[in-house]
């Protein structure tokens, strides 16, 4: 059975399906959101870093990065004001901890603009708890959010948006005709969507979707996470291997391991969470033996170049792709979703989407 209900369809409901079905609402297009919830989604797991200073990357990857950054501030706004959710971005800053000076050395030989190295001394006075470094490099306007009460905000608002429909199946594949004919969705119950365009937000699992026009190097890479009872450190800190995100109630999120374990059973593993307690460990002592609340994995849509796959497909540009964010998917969840709407709409991009485009790795 085939239902025609719809100017685009949304395959996939996590942060990217999600904020992009939200630009597109907003846009005026009724949209249909395919929302499939799998084990082991990157959304719901992430630590919600918004860290663009840590990111390396020539001059279009920095400013993907830094403008996705900064539209999180008044995006984390509208979702509260929109759905009665808090939404709070914390912006104290990022540090990168050195350990030793050779560390220390390739911090500030490599720090990018706005970025400033504090001594040990300096950066004991901002985090006393970090005293063991040398030092650290700070990046003063980077942060974090939380994923969860994000997704809670944006289900909230799609979930009664006039031009949003959220169809609780799954996408197995999409026919594309001819330029100007619809595109069409068969979904798991062996019915069928048609829409005149379809956004592909299917993250890890893009590659199980048959009927795409392209192959695309998407792999899913595992990462875990752990939760622990601690309130000794006041900003996300780079180190060790990993990452530490206080959240500001009690909780000290640390993370992540990246394992190319393919589609394992969802959750984490003895290994992960020992793996996890060292890089707590080196970030601050006590963090390897504060209680553990709780340790979950989710797994990473990755590219070969860590970057996102966005805008309309070259050979079916009635396919726009806005997947293979990898570890950034909350950083550029906002800044995704204004650039598929903006190619929808015919409206100006917020950066140039070029070099994000898919045919990318078919020309290496």
């Amino acid at each position: 059975m085939t239902r025609t209900t719809a100017d685009i369809v949304v395959i996939g409901s996590g942060v990217i399906g999600l904020t992009t079905t939200l630009a597109l609402a907003d846009a005026g297009l009724d949209v249909v959101l395919l929302a499939d919830v799998r084990q082991g989604e990157a959304s719901p797991a992430a630590a919600g870093m918004l860290a663009p200073g840590v990111e390396a990357g020539d001059a279009a990857v920095r400013a993907l990065h830094t403008t996705a950054r900064d539209r999180w501030v008044p995006y984390a706004a509208m979702l509260a004001e929109r759905s009665g959710v808090p939404v709070p971005v914390d912006r104290r800053g990022v540090l990168q901890l050195a350990l030793d000076d050779e560390a220390a050395a390739a911090l500030v030989a490599r720090a990018p603009g706005g970025a400033q190295w504090l001594d040990q001394s300096s950066l004991a006075a901002l985090e006393p708890a970090l005293v063991h470094a040398v030092g650290a490099l700070h990046h003063p306007h980077d942060g974090a959010v939380n994923p969860l009460v994000v997704l809670r905000a944006l289900r909230a608002i799609v979930g009664r948006h006039v031009h949003v429909r959220v169809v609780s199946d799954a996408a197995t594949a999409v026919a594309i005709g001819p330029t100007g004919e619809a595109v069409t969705v068969m979904l798991r119950s062996g019915e069928s969507l048609s829409a005149m365009r379809v956004v592909v937000a299917t993250g890890a699992w893009t590659t199980a979707l048959e009927g795409l026009p392209r192959a695309l190097p998407i792999e899913p890479v595992r990462g875990q996470l752990m939760s622990v009872a601690s309130k000794a450190l006041q900003h996300v800190v780079y180190g060790g291997g990993g990452y530490v995100v206080p959240r500001g109630d009690g909780r000290t999120l640390i993370g992540s391991t990246m394992e190319r374990v393919g589609f394992p059973e969802p959750g984490a593993t003895p290994e992960g969470v020992a793996t996890l307690r060292r890089i707590g460990a080196a970030v601050f002592s006590k963090l390897e033996t504060a209680p553990m609340l709780h340790a979950w994995a989710g797994l990473r849509p990755m590219t070969p170049d860590a970057l996102p796959i966005l805008g309309p497909d070259p050979a079916a540009p009635a396919l726009l792709w806005a997947t293979g964010h990898s570890r950034n998917g909350v950083l550029l969840a906002p800044l995704s979703a204004d650039i598929v709407a903006s190619t929808v709409t015919g409206s100006p991009a917020p950066i140039d989407p070029a070099p994000f485009a898919a045919d990318r790795f078919s020309a290496r």
